[in-house]
């Protein structure tokens, strides 16, 4: 009956979901407070139902319930639990049920806990969510049904794909939907604003934690996608550009522009018709993904390629809800004034400047991607690999870097070149050092990862800069936040690029008692074993590796088999130092007594993601700023009013 009470749970919270978007239609029309208010716990119910539907689902897949569908697609009573947990959504249908669970959940905490924005604007931007939610409770129920019932069920399941066996799974998709559905209360909140003609300061301060928020998480998702791919899928490889990947790189491109310019908004009140439109462009990069993963248009890792029409369906609901939106900008651009002005020479120049390369970047990324699938479309066949993407972006993706550098150099309003020169004399200064540095020592080598290393250097001085001449312990922490987040760009820049420049990849085939260099180390093949797990057998390598002088260390890869669904899958083992990773793959025999072997040593990589985790620090930090300020701002409100009331009654 579980998954009956989980179906039931769902048709609920889609009519709740079309109950919330009747009320706020009916209350934003007819300005009635009271309909307002009662949208508020509509919303709030509605999520706890969505929660409820996903908490049903996770259960019949850890009860190994052969009897709903979905659960003998996509597990097997033989997996670890973890693996079943997570595997409630790593298919189609649990992955929409989860996107819709928080979506609801986001749009019932907007209800609860929303103060800042005008009642009839807040109303708008449930009813906004509410429209959402609906399209995705119908895609559910009438195309994606997870609680579907077998009348014959079979005694065991088909399992899960192997690749997706990691513990990953359990912490990358949630994440990244997160992110997704943060950018859905954003896009919420635009559509509330421009309904009720209300883009001001205070709406950009209602979005501003939900970007901020989705922003993070976004990060986190790409973050921990990256290392899963590295580690798992045996390519030795940290981004390969992959659609599905790029599904996530675009929103985050978009959620980076968002995120500067609602600022701007919050505290400035500038850049109003950019901060409505990178809304609803985060968003729509947002549901393109979805499209491109769930369209079966694609063959991926990571995507589920299934029945079209659902793909259409999707395509159907994206075609509505952003062309909507931009409809409706168009026919209320004019009344969105361009608030405060600035000089071009300012922190809101820069911005702008920023905002330009980050969309000029999420073009090439967009046109990259879909280019190729609309010429399959068309009938010719091409393929767009990292050469185009590298060399398309990546010169952009530099200049931003400096114009990343410059921006918190700069002052509010207005600013003078010479001012910002003498500023940037420290950042400079390093390049220049680390320019010459990475010569002396390397060499000349490829010119976009020595400008990339030597403009990470200055960037890093530069994330600093801000803190120059402060109290440091009366610094607000979203300050601290946009340094550490600033740190972790050139953090990650400088392992991207050393890992680019100094890779060195060693393929051999050697018998048991053999050697290879590679980098500074010296690995030995001992033996190959045969290894039993909880679903899986393996053979398995035993690697002794040695640096220099050093002590002897252990690594074990392994090239496992998976008897459901049949599949064989290489384990990387990897050795971490405080200047690299060496990544070892075990092949196949040869024929004549020796195995194939790879090995890679990747200088500083691991300085990709401990910059992507510095870069959600930073998030983090400048969520809890806003929180603590907007706390104490409250607080001295109250404190003020109860001073006045106590005033007046003296006075009477």
């Amino acid at each position: 009956m579980i998954a009956e009470a989980g179906l039931v749970a769902l048709w609920l919270a889609a009519a709740l979901a079309a109950m919330q978007l009747m009320l706020a239609a009916l209350a934003v029309s007819r300005n009635d407070d009271t309909l307002a208010r009662a949208a508020r716990p509509v919303a709030v119910v509605q999520g706890g139902l969505a929660l409820l539907a996903m908490a049903a689902l996770i259960r019949v897949f850890l009860q190994s319930d052969m009897s709903v569908a979905l659960v003998v697609a996509n597990s097997h009573s033989a997996k670890p639990w973890l693996y079943k947990f997570a595997g409630a959504w790593g298919n189609h249908e649990g992955s929409m049920l989860l996107w819709v669970t928080i979506l609801g959940v986001a749009g019932g905490a907007v209800a609860l806990l929303e103060r800042r924005v005008a009642e009839r604007t807040l109303t708008a931007t449930l009813g906004t969510q509410a429209a959402i939610a609906l399209g995705f409770y119908a895609f559910l129920l009438f195309s994606s049904n997870p609680f579907a019932r077998l009348p014959n069920p079979p005694s065991d399941g088909q399992g899960l794909n192997p690749l997706l066996q990691d513990p990953g799974l359990a912490f990358h998709p949630p994440t990244l939907y997160a992110g997704y559905v943060g950018l859905s209360v954003a896009f919420s909140f635009a559509v509330g604003a421009l309904i009720t003609r209300d883009v001001g300061p205070a709406f950009a301060r209602a979005m501003r934690p939900w970007v901020l928020t989705a922003w993070v998480f976004l990060t986190i998702g790409i973050t921990a996608g990256s290392y899963w791919a590295y580690y798992e899928l045996g390519w030795g490889g940290w981004w390969f550009w992959d659609p599905v990947e790029n599904a996530s790189l675009m929103p985050w491109l978009a959620a980076t522009a968002l995120l500067h310019s609602v600022s701007v908004l919050a505290t400035r009140d500038g850049l109003r018709a950019w901060t409505v439109m990178l809304a609803v462009v985060a968003f729509s990069m947002s549901m393109l993904g979805t499209f491109l993963v769930r369209s079966g248009i694609l063959t991926s890792v990571h995507a589920f390629a299934v029945d079209p029409e659902r793909g259409t369906f999707i395509l159907i609901l994206l075609s509505l809800y952003i062309g909507g939106a931009l409809a409706l900008f168009a026919t209320r651009i004019g009344v969105v004034r361009a608030g405060n002005t600035f000089e071009l020479v300012s922190r809101e120049g820069s911005l702008v400047a920023n905002n330009l390369l980050l969309s000029v970047i999420l073009g090439i990324v967009l046109i990259g991607t879909f280019y190729p699938i609309l010429a399959a479309a068309m009938g010719t066949q091409l393929s767009v690999g990292p050469p185009f993407f590298e060399k398309a972006a990546g010169p952009i993706a530099l200049v931003l870097v400096v114009v990343m550098a410059a921006g918190p150099l700069l002052r509010w309003r207005r600013d003078t070149l010479g001012a910002l020169v003498r500023r940037l004399t420290w950042p400079i200064v390093a390049t220049g050092i680390a320019a010459v540095a990475l010569v002396v020592a390397a060499g000349w080598f490829n010119m976009l990862p020595m400008l990339g290393l030597a403009l990470a250097a200055g960037l890093a001085v530069a994330s600093v800069a801000p803190l120059a001449g402060r109290n440091l312990l009366r610094t607000p922490l979203f300050v601290y936040g946009m340094v550490v987040a600033h740190l972790g760009i050139a953090v990650s820049l400088a392992g991207m690029a050393a890992s680019t420049a100094f890779t060195r990849e060693v393929l051999v085939a050697k018998a048991i008692g053999e050697s290879a260099t590679v980098g500074p180390y010296r690995v030995t093949l001992r033996g190959i074993r045969p290894v039993i797990g909880d679903n899986w057998s393996a053979l398995e390598a035993r690697l002794d590796v040695q640096r220099g002088d050093g002590s002897t260390r252990l690594l074990a890869p392994q090239s496992r088999f998976f008897s459901n669904p049949p599949t064989t899958t290489s384990e990387s083992a990897i050795l971490t130092a405080f200047d690299g990773q060496l990544y070892t793959v075990l092949g196949q025999p040869d024929g004549t007594g020796r195995w194939q072997l790879r090995f890679w040593w990747k200088p500083w990589v691991t300085l990709i993601w401990f910059g992507g985790l510095l870069i959600a620090g930073g998030g983090a930090l400048s969520i809890l700023g806003h929180w603590l300020r907007d706390r104490r701002q409250k607080k001295r409100a109250i404190e003020a009013a109860e001073a006045a009331a106590h005033r007046e009654a003296w006075a009477a």
